[in-house]
């Protein structure tokens, strides 16, 4: 790992990047417009329109802007994958831990019942090669692809890469021979057309990638208000520049407790998480968000702000969410050079324990529980010093100690 030194909190909320117009003049916008791929306008039963599309890295094709996310309740999954296809949903991310690892079964039943819609689809999985890396995929691909009743997959993504999970050696993995001969496998296979990882490790994961410029596509934590030439944007310039696709998650994770409705999103017929996705589409380089639903009135906002891209959001816009986000309450740290370099110091996962609360707070998600206490005791204790630090260094005011005392309240 190469962080970047740690920067003082006032200096790097000031310095933070907004992907508004204009911040990125010197990208090349490889993405398709909003509503310019040939599904942005095509028009199903009751009126319900295909999601207007971008295209995904250089080779890849075009895609859906606002991808269906994983992990849902069994009980109500099936019922939402049918309500997102009806809206024009065809972009769906899942996994083989999702569900309790049981989502990729509620699919094999759709596709069962709906055979046809199969190559109507953008479908994604993941998996955990966490016994000898990136090798482990060529042995792993079946078990996805039986799980999901389908033959193939159209992007094939190594699950969470981050050195908490895989170990530090594993920033290397995204520019190794080994991984580049096991995409190339997973390839001429047919069973995968595309292949990559899901970040949850620093920029220079992110920018590994890159160096090596054999994967197809990323996906990533993205805030719209990075630090502005920092490690993070670089590497995501790096890679569009490689032609690797990029998809941001958890946009809306990182927002915190914020307002539904401010005046200045009102008028653009907006709610203020509405604009956070706009904020995000407006970085030419992101193909697509990945959105975690949970309900259909989730559904239909997002669907509803991606049908309303036209264009960037203005500089001042983004400059307000900025200041609305960072005002608020938040559990989750969406990148920062302190955070990033602070992996390799502490045994306490203090990324995995914030991402546990947020999805307590957010969803209810009881199994947030069963994942807390599935991290070993000494990954889920650290001194009062430790948390200390930890709040102090983070760009984002991350309240570590305050997010610890509530992991040990929820979770006990």
């Amino acid at each position: 790992m190469n962080p970047e030194k740690p920067i003082n909190r006032r200096r790097a909320v000031q310095s933070l990047g907004l992907a508004g117009a204009g911040t990125l003049a010197g990208v090349s916008a490889r993405a398709e417009g909003p509503g310019q791929g040939e599904s942005g306008s095509k028009g199903l039963a009751g009126g319900a329109k295909l999601l207007p599309t971008r295209k995904l890295g250089r080779n890849g094709p075009m895609v859906p802007m606002l991808a269906m996310g994983g992990d849902m309740e069994s009980t109500s999954a099936l019922g939402l994958i049918n309500r997102a296809w009806a809206l024009g949903m065809r972009y769906y991310d899942t996994a083989q831990k999702y569900g309790r690892a049981h989502e990729e079964e509620i699919y094999r039943r759709w596709f069962a019942a709906h055979p046809e819609r199969r190559k109507e689809i953008f479908l994604v999985s993941k998996d955990y090669p966490k016994a000898r890396g990136p090798e482990e995929l060529l042995e792993m691909i079946d078990v996805r692809l039986k799980a999901l009743g389908t033959d193939y997959l159209d992007l094939y993504f190594i699950h969470q890469l981050c050195p908490e999970v895989y170990g530090a050696d594993s920033v290397n993995w995204g520019k190794s021979d080994v991984f580049r001969k096991v995409a190339e496998t997973l390839k001429a296979s047919g069973k995968v057309k595309m292949v990559g990882f899901s970040c949850h490790g620093g920029p220079e994961y992110i920018q590994a990638a890159a160096d090596g410029g054999f994967l197809d596509a990323l996906m990533v934590q993205y805030t719209p208000f990075y630090e502005r030439g920092g490690a993070f944007d670089r590497a995501l310039t790096a890679c569009h520049e490689k032609g690797i696709g990029l998809i941001a998650m958890k946009t809306l994770r990182h927002a915190g407790e914020v307002p539904k409705r401010l005046p200045e999103f009102e008028k653009l017929g907006l709610t203020t998480h509405q604009a956070l996705l706009h904020a995000v589409w407006s970085d030419p380089r992101i193909s697509a968000i990945c959105n975690s639903v949970r309900n259909f009135d989730q559904m239909k906002s997002s669907i509803a702000s991606a049908h309303g891209y036209k264009a960037p959001l203005d500089v001042s816009l983004v400059e307000r969410l900025r200041d609305v986000v960072l005002a608020s309450r938040r559990s989750m740290c969406p990148g920062c050079p302190s955070c990033d370099a602070n992996v390799a110091s502490t045994s306490f996962a203090y990324r995995d324990v914030a991402r546990y609360v947020t999805y307590f707070e957010q969803d209810n998600n009881r199994a947030s529980r069963e994942l807390y206490h599935a991290l070993p005791k000494t990954a889920r204790l650290a001194s009062a010093g430790e948390l200390e630090a930890l709040r102090d260094g983070c760009a984002y005011g991350i309240d570590y100690p305050e997010i610890a005392a509530r992991a040990l309240r929820y979770f006990a």
